[in-house]
């Protein structure tokens, strides 16, 4: 799938404006911890959260992240917004929550890109 295919399936919103919309997303991770997304993403992958400060999308560069869907209609600050810019990380806002965004997603055929965390 392809970052613009999102909205079709997650009834959101495209928050920003200059990027890569044709990157290709290989899977998901739903989290709030971003020491979890640092700990056990794979690069290439869509985030789904409900953290909307800029720590997301300093997070999500360093794993390189796709893109990222605040869920619950949550929307970031301006300061978040220009650093997703900057970043060029696409950023959605989706009305829906976590557990329905994860569902219809994987039902799409994204896969979970979530490792396991050893101990």
């Amino acid at each position: 799938m392809i970052v613009k295919e999102l909205l079709q399936f997650i009834d959101g919103t495209l928050l920003t404006k200059s990027s890569d919309l044709d990157r290709e997303i290989k899977g998901c991770c739903s989290a709030d911890l971003m020491s979890d997304v640092l700990a056990s993403i794979q690069p290439n992958a869509l985030l789904l959260t409900g953290l909307c400060n800029p720590q997301v999308i300093r997070t999500a560069q360093m794993a390189d992240v796709a893109a990222i869907v605040f869920v619950r209609g949550k929307k970031p600050d301006q300061t978040t917004l220009n650093l997703a810019e900057k970043e060029q990380i696409p950023l959605f806002t989706s009305p829906l929550g976590m557990f329905e965004l994860s569902g219809r997603l994987y039902t799409a055929g994204l896969p979970s890109l979530e490792m396991p965390i050893s101990n």
